[in-house]
């Protein structure tokens, strides 16, 4: 009915400027209340294997932006989510690729064969609880001819991505199999997440009510 105003529910940070997040919340009918990114050096350190790698970066994540957070009093007793994805094949961790040459190998390295996806979200909760979940998701791509590799390079959509390829874009026709979560690959496994929102309190029935 229109006019009526939607159900109270708590507020919500996204620790994150990525557009692929938002609008995976948006999808359900969530939008955050605020956007707080933070700023990292999400180098592996020396030895470190990819799921600690994104387990590590999402908590930094979170523990940067709730100090954000703290100084802002409009915000108080937010639930707070941070992500973190890594693409890997094996024990090596693909970047988060810039430059053309970067993607290039990035898609040579993945043609015709089975990487990992691991992408971690921690939830900081208003009475300051800490909750982590990891979700692997493992992706097979098809053997990549050079012209389809060259084509991909020209679209633009590798810029700033994790392996250089965008699932829910053009690369989503590279794949032909997928095991695990959909929503992690993008960059924001939304089962998990909303298991954790819902773990603590967040009003559940909210996402759907909200889409009415």
């Amino acid at each position: 009915m229109s006019g009526e105003s939607k159900p109270w529910r708590p507020k919500l940070i996204l620790a994150s400027a990525s557009a692929r997040r938002l609008e995976l919340l948006q999808q359900i009918g969530l939008d955050p209340d605020a956007l707080i990114p933070a700023d990292l050096d999400e180098a592996p350190n020396r030895g470190e294997l990819p799921r600690a790698l994104a387990v590590r970066l999402a908590a930094e994540k979170a523990e940067a932006a709730a100090k954000t957070a703290a100084k802002q009093p409009e915000l108080e007793g937010a639930f707070l989510l941070a992500a973190d994805t890594v693409v890997a094949v094996g024990r090596r961790i693909l970047p988060k690729c810039e430059v053309v040459d970067e993607a290039a190998q990035c898609l040579r390295l993945l043609s015709g064969r089975v990487h990992r996806v691991y992408t971690a979200i921690t939830l900081i909760t208003p009475k300051g609880g800490r909750r982590r979940r990891l979700v692997e998701t493992r992706v097979r791509f098809k053997r990549l001819s050079s012209d389809e590799i060259e084509a991909y390079l020209a679209s633009g959509e590798w810029r700033g991505k994790a392996g250089g390829y965008a699932i829910q874009g053009l690369a989503g026709a590279f794949v032909v199999k997928l095991v695990g979560s959909y929503t992690g690959v993008v960059g924001l496994p939304l089962y998990e997440s909303l298991s954790l929102l819902a773990g603590e309190g967040f009003p559940a029935h909210f996402f759907w009510l909200n889409r009415v």
